[in-house]
């Protein structure tokens, strides 16, 4: 039996009294293996529970939702944060064979960015651009596989803004050392997807309580993430793989940049000048890359070595 409570819990507690036998055994089922549950279809939910698949239909609608894919989505929900490593990669082994693994990731792929246009909030991307310019300072964190996302935005928004920290995340005691100075006037972005990071939730927390600003980069309006922002963005990923999903995110990143850029179009000019006269200058790229010469590739120091022959 699962312990907390969330929205689809709530409606199975409220109305478990007035349901009928057959409904009772899918309400039993949905509470004490919601892990299995939420990757069955209504016809298989309703074979392992020994009813028709119209009852499963018709429990779904009784609990409030449009049908039964909106009772699977509110199943998500539930198991997002509760599914361990080896449950997550015994699901995926389970959904797709060898030979379809290409085909199959790079489709879910495709379909978390497709829900992810349908679904986000267009105003609190924009709200989230605004709240970025105008912050004094940016904080940025993300622990574990939303470390890359965090190290990434970072990158490209010191190319924007002023002041952008990246958290070290090494230790607790460490991230609020570095926010040990954060305020009103600032903003923190915290990244965080199932299975949700409490070392990423407590930052956010602490932020919260010194009145910085803080936009979220999560997969549900129902993560705990979202418990302190007052702005979310929300980008759908793979919650049933070993491997996170987080094309989807990176894209919501993308975009976000992007907007940021178009607003500070000369100060990102002017910055991106500079950076190519000091990477000529000290030579941060090196001039032996590869080059494309008729149907052969050289190298340019190779070019070089054979003119001075």
């Amino acid at each position: 039996m699962i312990s907390g409570k969330n929205e689809l819990l709530d409606r199975i507690e409220k109305k478990y009294d007035k349901m009928s036998k057959s409904q009772k055994k899918l309400a039993d089922f949905i509470r004490s293996s919601y892990e299995k549950a939420v990757f069955m279809t209504a016809s298989k939910l309703g074979q392992v529970v020994g009813v028709s698949e119209s009852t499963t239909v018709r429990f779904a609608t009784q609990l409030g939702y449009s049908g039964y894919p909106e009772l699977q989505k509110a199943l998500e929900e539930l198991v997002s944060n509760r599914l361990n490593s080896i449950q997550r990669m015994e699901v995926t082994y389970g959904r797709i064979s060898q030979s379809e693994i290409l085909m199959s990731v790079l489709q879910s792929d495709i379909d978390k960015i497709k829900m992810t246009m349908e679904h986000i909030d267009q105003n609190a991307f924009e709200h989230a651009v605004d709240m970025i310019l105008g912050a004094k300072k940016i904080y940025i964190i993300g622990i574990r596989s939303c470390a890359p996302l965090a190290k990434f935005l970072g990158f490209y928004l010191n190319l924007v803004c002023d002041d952008v920290v990246s958290v070290d995340t090494n230790s607790s005691s460490e991230i609020f050392e570095q926010l040990i100075r954060i305020g009103g006037e600032d903003v923190i972005i915290g990244i965080s997807f199932p299975r949700y990071s409490m070392r990423t939730l407590k930052a956010l927390e602490f932020a919260n309580n010194r009145r910085a600003k803080i936009i979220t980069l999560t997969d549900s309006v129902h993560s705990p993430m979202t418990l302190y922002s007052s702005c979310n963005l929300i980008a759908r990923s793979d919650m049933a793989s070993i491997v996170d999903s987080l094309v989807a995110p990176l894209s919501v990143i993308n975009a976000l940049v992007v907007a940021l850029c178009m607003k500070k179009q000369g100060d990102v000019i002017a910055t991106l000048e500079t950076l190519e006269t000091i990477w000529d200058e000290y030579q941060v790229y090196s001039r032996d890359e590869l080059n494309q010469v008729s149907e052969r590739v050289t190298l340019r120091f190779q070019e070089e070595s054979t003119e001075g022959k």
